[in-house]
């Protein structure tokens, strides 16, 4: 029998009064690899930067932190 392992790799913040994934203020923060390596991501909807609101640091760093500590290094 093949085991398995859940791994989270996206994080989505958003205002606690938006109840999609759709919102223009949510942001994502995901672990991503085009071959050279594991990397996070933080990218917003319909936007080419990263528009932080200062009162949602605290969640998207926090969600940064966790990504960046999920990465598996190149030895594996």
């Amino acid at each position: 029998m093949t085991d398995y392992k859940i791994r989270t790799t996206r994080i989505m913040v958003h205002p606690a009064t938006d109840d999609t994934i759709l919102s223009e203020m949510a942001t994502t923060v995901s672990i991503d690899d085009e071959g050279g390596g594991e990397y996070v991501k933080a990218e917003q909807t319909n936007t080419g930067a990263i528009l932080i609101n200062p009162d949602e640091w605290p969640a998207i760093r926090e969600a940064i932190d966790r990504m960046v500590s999920e990465c598996r290094s190149e030895q594996l």
